[in-house]
């Protein structure tokens, strides 16, 4: 596998090795030593699948104090995936990354623990896969707006689909600190 720096250093792309010939392919999804031996030493305990049709956007979300790191992949379908950093006292704190994910050409994105996490959806419809290092706690719950100003994203869609409740969180600026995660040196 290749593991491609982005400018957020913590967040890693992942381009898994990928073994394919007239039938079809097969590719490793997760090996915990090679992805230890990688930077990415974590024990994932949940994983998740989200279904979403063309236009859908979800997120930004983060939990804290329970914090979830989380390694996405699009199993069918193409996304735009972002991750911001929400660590207070964080050198790139309120910085953004972002790559297209897509079952034509996979790869993953490693998220840790302190990120928001959000994606679109850019074809007609997107199967998601993420592992997590935490499990869910709806009481740590938080969530950035998707269109923040400050943090001037460049989603690929206009006018997407939201939930009620993503159309509801406030700006980064606008969370109480004791709201946000410490930044960990």
């Amino acid at each position: 596998m290749k593991i491609i720096p982005t400018r957020l250093r913590e967040v890693l792309l992942i381009e898994p090795v990928v073994f394919g010939d007239r039938r079809g392919y097969f590719l490793e999804t997760y090996q915990r030593q090679r992805y230890a031996a990688a930077g990415i030493d974590v024990a994932f305990v949940q994983d998740n699948i989200s279904f979403s049709q063309g236009n859908i956007l979800r997120g930004l979300h983060f939990q804290n104090p329970q914090g979830q790191g989380k390694l996405v992949q699009v199993l069918e379908g193409e996304i735009y995936d972002v991750a911001v950093d929400v660590r207070r006292g964080s050198p790139t704190f309120g910085q953004w990354v972002g790559v297209t994910l897509s079952s034509a050409k996979p790869r993953q994105l490693y998220i840790p623990k302190g990120f928001a996490h959000g994606f679109c959806v850019l074809s007609e419809a997107a199967l998601f896969m993420y592992k997590c290092t935490e499990y869910y706690a709806p009481n740590s719950e938080r969530g950035i707006c998707w269109n923040d100003p400050d943090l001037a994203i460049d989603w690929p869609v206009k006018a997407p689909i939201l939930s009620e409740r993503d159309n509801t969180f406030a700006r980064l600026k606008d969370l109480p600190p004791e709201r946000l995660p410490a930044y960990e040196v």
